[in-house]
């Protein structure tokens, strides 16, 4: 009998499959080519996520532009030219592609360019500056010592400074680089790391979390986790902070570093499954992370029980008090109205297919209208600020930031806090930008 023709989409639930990566078959070259082939001439019949990022317009360019205006005209060195603007969001495969798996094409765009990365990364293929802006850990540790940060911040701001910043590691002049604080989250909070509570249970929740401070939210805006403490307990809900805790990964898994990646979970899996094993839900700032706990870690370590116990306990703040809500547990005595407000739901907190729970939790403040912007920002922690790549992020987030400037709201920001400091870049107003967070602090009057 002949197979069936392909169907054109699917209706049925998309599913991820895990990642063979360390099958040395999934380093090929010669097999990561054909597969690029094979998913580059079903993006080009198919055009939807032209408007996503880069990837798709650079993929569709040199299509138009070959000769025989089909794939097979394309040379295979430019391939990389897609993959470089690749900032594995996720949008493509969540939200347009009507091939992904269980489709017969099986098309998972994002882990294809993960993939290829890795394959650049083994050979290689790799910048000094991008391993020095994904290795979070020690750069923040490094210009978070309190005389360093005085000098990096100062740096950062200084037009001399930013143009040999870029002529050395190709930081682009212009694009906005976050401050150090000297008072990171864990040194504020060290009666906080190993505390004792009791939760009140509502829902999948146990009413007391552990904090996975991440390193942007401990380095750079710490003040956005003591919104997040503060908005908890309000709530009642006990917040602890992990013994110790490292970069959750996802900075090298978009560089294709996948060893780096095992060592950072191999750090904090067992850290965070102990204190889910002590009643502890778990819950971070960045979306980025959370996503890492919820989705890469667990399609990349897919046997690993202690990685399925940490990715059924994360969850994203606003999921977590939208579930207290459904319950009767969350807090409804808000002091202030927030008017109109503005946001950008992040990538990464989309790909968790949770809702928009920021915006429910936001517009049960009385006298508050939220208008959620579901376009990607362009920045990606790293993209949005090397010099080949920062006019591109400002070309993806401009129509973020004309929404913005249409609505003339109250407040705006994003869930993500790089992608809400991006938006504001654009808009000429750096540090106008407000966390989802700040926001319900500000509502509580705390």
């Amino acid at each position: 009998m002949p197979a069936p023709p392909p169907r054109e989409g699917s209706l049925e639930a998309p599913i991820r499959h895990p990642l063979d990566w360390r099958n040395p078959a999934f380093y090929d070259e010669g097999s990561l080519l054909e597969e690029l082939e094979r998913v580059f001439d079903i993006c080009h019949g198919c055009r939807r996520c032209v408007s996503l990022c880069q990837s798709f317009p650079t993929l569709f360019d040199l299509v138009d532009s070959s000769e025989s205006l089909e794939v097979d005209g394309v040379a295979q060195a430019d391939y990389w030219k897609v993959v470089d603007h690749c900032y594995l969001c996720d949008l493509c495969y969540m939200t347009k592609c009507p091939y992904v798996p269980p489709h017969q094409w099986n098309l998972d765009f994002p882990h294809l360019m993960l993939r290829a990365k890795a394959v650049k990364y083994r050979v290689g293929d790799v910048k000094l500056r991008d391993r020095m802006l994904t290795s979070t850990d020690l750069v923040g540790s490094l210009a978070g010592i309190p005389v360093v940060s005085r000098v990096v911040n100062a740096a950062n701001e200084n037009a001399l400074a930013r143009r040999a910043l870029e002529a050395v590691l190709a930081v682009h002049r212009d694009a906005r680089v976050p401050r150090y604080q000297r008072e990171t989250l864990r040194r504020a909070e060290p009666g906080r790391i190993g505390r004792a509570a009791t939760g009140k249970p509502a829902g999948a929740t146990t009413g007391k979390v552990a904090l996975f401070v991440t390193c942007y939210g401990n380095y750079n805006e710490p003040d956005i986790n003591a919104d997040l403490i503060a908005v908890f307990e309000h709530n009642g809900i006990p917040v602890t902070l992990a013994r110790q805790e490292q970069c959750c990964g996802m900075p090298k898994l978009e560089l294709g570093n996948l060893a780096a990646v095992q060592t950072a979970k191999e750090a904090n899996i067992p850290v965070l499954k102990a204190l889910v094993d002590q009643g502890w839900d778990l819950v971070a700032m960045i979306p980025s992370c959370v996503l890492m706990f919820k989705q890469e870690l667990p399609l990349l370590f897919p046997d690993d029980p202690d990685v399925q116990a940490v990715k059924e306990a994360m969850f994203d703040p606003f999921e977590y008090l939208m579930i207290r809500h459904k319950h009767g547990k969350l807090n409804l005595g808000f002091k202030q109205p927030l008017g109109r407000v503005v946001y950008q739901a992040s990538c990464h907190q989309r790909v968790q297919n949770i809702g928009q729970k920021t915006r429910e939790v936001l517009a049960l403040v009385p006298d508050t209208r939220v208008e959620v912007i579901e376009r990607c920002s362009g920045h990606d922690g790293t993209y949005a600020v090397k010099k080949e790549s920062y006019p591109v992020a400002m070309k993806i987030v401009k129509p973020v930031a004309v929404r913005v400037a249409q609505a003339a709201p109250d407040h705006f920001g994003s869930d993500c806090p790089m992608a809400g400091a991006h938006i504001a870049h654009a808009l000429g107003q750096d540090g106008r930008q407000q966390h989802p967070l700040t926001l319900l602090r500000m509502a509580y009057g705390i």
